[in-house]
């Protein structure tokens, strides 16, 4: 009996632990947007996300995407700096490339796909995203080359063909 009670308490205190952990991660207060300046307003609100995202790559390349094309390059600069400079895969210097295209900086752009393209020669999505960029920005005969190695890479991949087919219509990927 006296074991059971033990266990019982200590339950609730694990229990409790638990629910002070949770709610001791930061979560969006209306003072931070709520009559604020929208500038003021989304600036607090990506800091939050900042700070929810920890350490994951992908979401802080998300807060950098928003601080980036929201006017606040040096902000979003910074952060994709930090990724890029500790341990990271090829995809994250993939999606930066897209937000640099997205702000319309296709050439640092251009040089972050190249060298993703380099190290991933079969990636059939990406050569085909990539290839439809080229031909978006009038470059046929490099999206033709790329779309060539996409489809020998992998020649039922539904989204490559896509890809391709919205850039001869002038619709770019979807992200």
């Amino acid at each position: 009996m006296k074991k059971g009670i033990i266990a019982a308490a200590a339950a609730i205190v694990f229990v409790s632990g638990i629910g002070v952990g949770y709610s001791a991660k930061p979560s969006p207060a209306p003072a931070l947007y709520h009559g604020q300046a929208a500038q003021d307003a989304g600036r607090g609100l990506l800091g939050l996300a900042l700070k929810q995202a920890e350490d994951g790559s992908w979401e802080r390349i998300g807060v950098a995407r928003v601080y980036y094309l929201g006017g606040l390059k040096a902000e979003g600069q910074a952060i994709f700096d930090q990724v890029l400079a500790g341990k990271h895969d090829d995809g994250d210097a993939y999606r930066i490339a897209r937000v640099y295209r997205e702000a319309g900086e296709t050439e640092k752009a251009n040089a972050m796909f190249e060298r993703y393209l380099a190290a991933n020669p079969d990636d059939a999505r990406a050569l085909s995203e990539v290839g439809a960029y080229a031909l978006l920005e009038g470059n046929r005969e490099k999206a033709e080359r790329l779309f060539d190695r996409s489809f020998a890479a992998e020649h039922d991949d539904m989204w490559a063909s896509l890809q391709a087919a919205g850039a001869y219509l002038g619709v770019a990927p979807q992200q």
